[in-house]
């Protein structure tokens, strides 16, 4: 387990060298280029030694031994203009990604044309508009939660993608309307496996309301790539298989290309010492990748420097996806292996198909101008599986657990 002293000596050299780019980059009055970053440093620690708390995807996580694996974190970001139409960003993010390391990647790298005051063009890296808080999800700072609701930003493992887009901001009145469609490849690798969602077409709308009211709704769908040794020997064994209702489960389980989508609707509220945000989403595969539905609420309340909140979640799996193998089918040779291949359908399927519950506490300190601390407690409910758990032990499961967090968020 990788201690936060461990975590600031390999992050401390890196944030240092870029700090002394961006600031002669600053200090040179002819150039237009911005350095800015974000960072936080947490801790996760669960009342259970049977499982692993993670977001989604990572390999190592806390449990009673705490671990500042989960949300530790540092982003360092360059933008550059060159006049008033065209400009460039990049950013370099380090966290504990889906390979369990925290190799620094480029999860920004884009450029930008502003053709008119309401019309603007992207082509590069950019972040994969999935959710309300999609461009900030990594910025703590930016958020009045510890981390966003798992039940909903843990059914999809992406947070940018390779392409192009185009973003349209008209006001009406007193109402703000945006608009974007974008199209490319995303990719990333969940639990050491790498997924990717190829031919990816979408769409992101937010309305703005005067009393701080913004409405969004957002859609994409392309085909599902999973890079499995694993699941391509299943799928290959079933599919060699000539009887049809062996080699439909073959069908069923693969993720060679198939359909996929993404769907999410939310809203957000922001009046004086209140605000409340609200997210439903919905997960679609023709693969083993479940149909599964996520939803939270929340409900916080400012006082002074202090934010008390508190969220409620559930996320759901609709469909498996994937019908069951027969018994038999008369035919000996294929009888004897359908016990073995059984198993490894079953095992699949139900590493997939989890679902849980969940009701956090929070609180927010803004302690200074550009640092918050954070104190979460989550209880966890597992409903189906191991619940977004990973590394699940015999026994595991059926109980409540307890998850405490403690984070400290700050933009420079």
């Amino acid at each position: 387990m990788v201690s936060l002293p461990q975590m600031a000596q390999r992050l401390i050299p890196l944030a240092a060298a870029l700090s002394c780019f961006g600031a002669q980059a600053q200090a040179n009055q002819q150039s237009a280029w911005s350095f800015s970053g974000f960072a936080t440093a947490g801790l996760v620690g669960t009342s259970s030694d049977k499982a692993l708390y993670v977001i989604p995807g990572q390999l190592r996580g806390g449990d009673k031994s705490w671990s500042g694996e989960v949300d530790s974190k540092l982003g360092l970001q360059l933008t550059g203009r060159f006049n008033p139409m065209f400009s460039a960003t990049g950013q370099l993010l380090t966290k504990q990604n889906g390979k369990g390391n925290w190799t620094p990647a480029l999860e920004w790298a884009f450029v930008k044309a502003q053709l008119s005051p309401s019309l603007a063009l992207r082509a590069g890296r950019m972040g994969a508009p999935l959710f309300a808080v999609s461009d900030f999800r990594d910025v703590g700072y930016a958020n009045t939660w510890l981390r966003p609701p798992l039940d909903v930003y843990g059914q999809v493992p992406i947070s940018n993608f390779d392409g192009a887009d185009a973003l349209y901001q008209k006001s009406l009145g007193s109402t703000t309307l945006s608009a974007q469609l974008f199209g490319g490849v995303a990719g990333s690798h969940f639990e050491g496996t790498k997924v990717k969602l190829k031919n990816m077409v979408g769409f992101n709308t937010t309305a703005e309301f005067d009393g701080g009211i913004t409405l969004r709704l957002g859609h994409v769908q392309g085909k599902l790539h999973v890079y499995s040794n694993t699941l391509n020997g299943l799928v290959g064994a079933l599919r060699g298989i000539p009887v049809p209702s062996i080699s439909a489960v073959g069908n069923q389980l693969a993720a060679d290309g198939k359909d996929a989508s993404f769907t999410g609707i939310g809203l957000a509220v922001d009046r004086g010492q209140w605000l409340a945000n609200f997210e439903y989403t919905m997960r679609r595969t023709d693969s083993y990748v479940p149909d599964t539905t996520g939803w939270y609420g929340t409900l916080g309340m400012r006082h002074g420097k202090f934010t008390p909140y508190v969220t409620v979640s559930r996320l759901k799996v609709d469909s498996s996806n994937v019908g069951s193998l027969p018994t038999a089918v008369g035919v000996p040779a294929i009888d004897a292996a359908l016990p073995t291949l059984r198993g490894g359908v079953n095992l699949l399927v139900a590493g997939q198909s989890t679902e849980q519950n969940t009701t956090a506490l929070g609180l927010r300190w803004d302690a200074w101008r550009n640092i918050a601390l954070k104190a979460q407690y989550d209880r966890i409910t597992p409903k189906r599986g191991d619940g977004l758990f990973t590394g699940a032990q015999p026994g595991f499961g059926g109980d409540s657990v307890n998850v405490y967090s403690l984070a400290v968020d700050f933009v420079f």
